[in-house]
């Protein structure tokens, strides 16, 4: 039975970690709260204070090892009335393998009407990927694409669109167009990078005095793979507590709860629970994100707490 057990964990290692085929290739980070993480997602996101700063922390399958960790970090501010710029960092960890993109972010802001405007973006910097093979343990160790550790450095650039108004957005955007192959000596391929797209709405409606409800959308698409759905639905309760629900198709359900510290500061937490088969080998997935808004006193926007 424990040989089955270990057979079993280095089986869905090598499935979730190494990514050896082309046809899973190398995939981008997932969130659970990314309706409060839409700098890294969408570079023609826009601020809606004076400045803004956004640090999430994931731990995913909890109990398996060399399951996925990311940390991310986005940071945002205006130059002028219509212009942004940023920066934006991600450190993703999957077993024997390292990926961290830094790039800067650029963006304008386009008034379309009373309400509403239309935010335009770019990012541009660099992705450097890191494999050490011998943070594993393999059945084959004379395999040779386990003989080379990879160091390679790559080139990010983006785009994205960010249609808003007070109560509503809708997003398209994608944080790199250019794909990318590596191969080790041996000409056996170690990663393929593919361009995702992201496709992101939310909406928010007063209940009452004291309660709001947003329902908000992410769609993920990369050539090769299923389309991912993300839903969800948040409460915000007198302006504080903000309390949800959410649905990865096929792969998790998620409760949310986040609490508004002070104007500026927002704390939320996630708890995914695997709905893929993998719910008997993991304790779920945690992720917890800190959030500040410098706001400009002289202004007031209807929701700024909620997107």
């Amino acid at each position: 039975m424990k040989s089955l057990c270990t057979t079993i964990k280095i089986v869905m290692l090598c499935y979730l970690v190494f990514n050896l085929s082309t046809v899973y290739g190398q995939q981008a980070p997932q969130y659970t709260q990314y309706m409060y993480n839409t700098a890294v997602l969408n570079s023609g996101y826009s601020s809606r204070g004076i400045l803004e700063a956004t640090l999430l922390h994931r731990s995913q399958w909890v109990g398996i090892d060399g399951a996925p960790e990311t940390q991310s970090f986005s940071v945002q501010g205006r130059l002028r009335e219509r212009v942004g710029i940023g920066l934006t960092a991600i450190n993703d960890n999957i077993g024997a393998a390292n990926n961290l993109d830094v790039n800067g972010t650029f963006s304008y802001e386009i008034p379309t009407g009373y309400f509403t405007k239309l935010s335009l973006g770019i990012n541009a910097g660099i992705d450097v990927l890191k494999v050490d093979w011998s943070k594993g343990t393999y059945q084959d160790g004379l395999d040779p694409i386990f003989a080379e550790n990879v160091n390679k450095l790559r080139p990010v650039f983006g785009a994205g669109a960010y249609f808003h108004s007070d109560r509503w957005y809708v997003g398209v955007s994608t944080h790199n167009f250019l794909n990318s192959q590596i191969y080790n000596d041996n000409e056996i391929e170690v990663t393929d990078r593919k361009s995702q797209y992201y496709v992101m709405a939310g909406y928010v409606m007063d209940l009452s005095d004291n309660l709001k409800f947003k329902p908000a959308i992410l769609t993920k698409h990369v050539a090769g793979a299923p389309i991912t759905v993300d839903v969800s639905g948040n409460f915000l309760i007198k302006e504080t507590l903000a309390l949800g629900l959410a649905y990865r198709y096929n792969d998790a359900v998620s409760a949310l709860v986040g609490l508004h510290i002070s104007k500026s500061f927002f704390l939320g937490y996630a708890y995914d629970y695997s709905i893929t088969g993998l719910e008997s080998y993991n304790d779920g997935s945690h992720e917890i994100i800190l959030k500040y808004n410098l706001f400009d006193a002289k202004k007031r926007a209807l929701s700024p707490r909620f997107f």
